[in-house]
């Protein structure tokens, strides 16, 4: 009797010295995604999905996913680790390099301002319709994080912060791929370019030099540089279309591009218009990195120009190989392209991990 008599003392101290977990109160915080002052009344409220509301949770906990590498096969690799912000969220190499080692496809593109993408088409070739699609798929890829949503998920479930981050953000303990890859878009709908010099410009806070608004008469000129079409002006200053082009890179394809998701001979060769925005920091361009400098890029236009049966209508110099600038003229839209170039972007605390 003794004995049991000690055995349930023991027991009612333990549990009376025992502290109760607290519940998570899921509560989660509205968010309004912060509009550029040159955005208002030029271009379209970004694209939120219903499904999909920002949060301050939400945003939070897709931060942390996409800096910390634990969605990855071996734990070596992040969403940051080729979007990098000092590279304008992209990463300076012509191919990255998944966990295996083995390069990409193709050239990693910038995740800035993917929130104004109208076409909700995403990739260079726009096989996915949102950017979840895309963070979910970037996990299961055997080129990039090679992992499984099922080992991902059992990683998750068994750190000691993300269950209750995802009760704060999605009110449940149960993590889903589903989930995550919402998390991971809501950050990534936070990035924000729109403080370089020309948008500083347009608020009346700069002055261009000659140079630079002598480019940007050879860039709306259709008979100059006639790059507006495809990339925007003062009245499209996300500076791309988002939509699909063959810019008279090639007469042969290994990669098709959009016909690889239309099946369409029409869309042979037609990517995705990359912003112009930040070239300053997103060397190499076009979707396989093949130049490695914006002189480059401009040399292409001006006397590069190669035509094959699927060339856009908008390369109207094609026929002639280009639109031949002179030296004096690429040089001047070489200095307004840069001056689209946001410092603010690459240094902005809000997009660094833990901040």
């Amino acid at each position: 009797m003794k004995l049991q008599s000690l055995f349930i003392l023991i027991i009612l101290i333990f549990f009376s010295c025992k502290k109760d977990k607290p519940d998570i109160v899921y509560d989660p915080t509205p968010v309004d995604l912060k509009i550029p002052v040159v955005f208002k009344d030029r271009i379209l409220p970004p694209v939120i999905p219903k499904n999909n509301p920002l949060t301050k949770e939400g945003i939070a906990l897709g931060k942390k996913l996409f800096y910390d590498p634990v969605l990855s096969k071996n734990h070596s690799l992040a969403c940051a680790s080729c979007h990098r912000q000092g590279s304008g969220f992209t990463n300076n190499q012509r191919f990255a390099k998944g966990v295996e080692q083995k390069e990409v496809k193709r050239n990693t593109m910038p995740l800035v301002n993917v929130a104004w993408n109208y076409y909700e088409k995403y990739a260079w070739d726009g096989h996915a319709n949102s950017i979840e699609i895309v963070a979910e798929h970037t996990i299961t890829d055997p080129l990039e994080m090679n992992n499984t949503w099922e080992n991902a998920i059992d990683d998750l479930e068994n750190d000691d912060e993300y269950p209750e981050l995802f009760t704060k953000a999605f009110g449940t303990e149960k993590i889903t791929k589903e989930l995550a890859s919402k998390a991971i878009a809501q950050f990534i709908r936070t990035i924000s370019s729109a403080n370089s010099k020309f948008d500083k410009y347009l608020r009346g806070e700069a002055e261009l030099t000659f140079d630079e608004r002598m480019g940007y008469f050879i860039f709306e000129a259709e008979e100059k540089g006639d790059c507006f079409h495809c990339h925007g002006s003062i009245d499209n200053p996300l500076w791309t279309d988002n939509r699909f082009h063959n810019n008279g890179m090639d007469d042969e394809f290994k990669d098709l591009g959009l016909e690889n998701v239309t099946g369409l001979k029409s869309d042979r060769g037609r990517f995705r218009t990359p912003s112009l925005r930040n070239l300053k920091f997103t060397a190499p361009y076009m979707h396989d990195g093949r130049y490695a400098t914006l002189d480059e890029v401009i040399d292409h236009y001006s006397e590069g120009l190669v035509f094959s049966p699927s060339i856009d209508p908008l390369m109207k110099s094609a026929y002639k190989g280009g639109v031949h600038l002179t030296a004096k003229e690429k040089k001047q839209l070489k200095a307004f392209l840069l001056s689209l170039s946001d410092d603010e972007l690459v240094n902005n605390p809000e997009y660094e991990p833990g901040k």
